[in-house]
């Protein structure tokens, strides 16, 4: 199944949360992301409908093995990118910024060439 772009933010952010707080709130999820209330309820419907999370009674959202899968791959695209985008010279902001918009278009093959050259010039630094 193809998962929407905006399904991925949602993964990816989620994972984010968790890492930060320990737990994971629809509210925290709309602060950080900057969307309202219902997008949040309408898009966690749709990753429970799907198997990529799941809600337990107070609300509190955890990760499947496939949401996981997902917001952990997002997240290394998103770092990666961010690390690439600024060892050429982009600012912080407009690097994560972009990262976020390249993280979901570019290709396995792309991304791997990117990730194999940030960590050759690593080892040289």
């Amino acid at each position: 199944m193809k998962i929407r772009k905006s399904s991925e933010d949602y993964l990816e952010m989620m994972l984010m949360l968790q890492e930060k707080h320990g737990y994971v709130r629809s509210i925290d999820i709309a602060e950080e992301l900057g969307v309202k209330k219902p997008s949040v309820s309408y898009a966690t419907k749709r990753l429970k409908e799907n198997g990529y999370i799941t809600m337990d009674k107070d609300s509190l959202i955890t990760l499947t093995e496939s949401g996981m899968e997902i917001a952990v791959r997002m997240y290394r695209r998103h770092k990666l990118l961010t690390e690439y985008l600024t060892y050429l010279g982009v600012d912080e902001e407009t690097a994560r910024t972009d990262a976020c918009k390249i993280e979901h278009d570019l290709s396995e093959k792309s991304f791997d060439a990117i990730s194999r050259h940030v960590e050759k010039n690593k080892l040289r630094n």
